[in-house]
């Protein structure tokens, strides 16, 4: 091994132990937050709010992106299904395998 390869690897681990830290500090920040702080109903309205937002994101990213590439294929039309189902109040695992039902029949006749 050479001199640059165990300085990589000496910086990947140091930056690996340091996203761990900081990690372990931010979850010991939100015990050691006073409960008064939490209960008030402007953060309590926050948190739901990044919840959904971070959810949504995470949808938006698996759902239409390939890459750094937009892409529209059976994951848009399975997305599009589960939505309604959801919206007509169907059972979460209707909604699951009509999506997955949408996405691999669409798959199976594109190719």
């Amino acid at each position: 091994m050479t001199a640059t390869a165990t300085l990589g690897t000496l910086a990947g681990w140091t930056a690996l132990l340091a996203a761990c830290g900081l990690c372990y500090l931010l979850k010991l920040a939100g015990y050691l937050a006073p409960s008064s702080w939490l209960e008030q109903p402007r953060v309590m309205r926050i948190a739901g709010l990044v919840t959904v937002a971070l959810l949504s994101a995470l949808v938006a990213v698996q759902s239409f992106a390939t890459g750094h590439r937009l892409t529209l294929d059976a994951r848009m039309a399975a997305l599009a299904v589960a939505a309604i189902l959801l919206w007509r109040r169907a059972p979460f695992i209707v909604v699951v395998v009509a999506g997955a039902v949408v996405a691999a029949g669409l798959r199976a006749v594109t190719g």
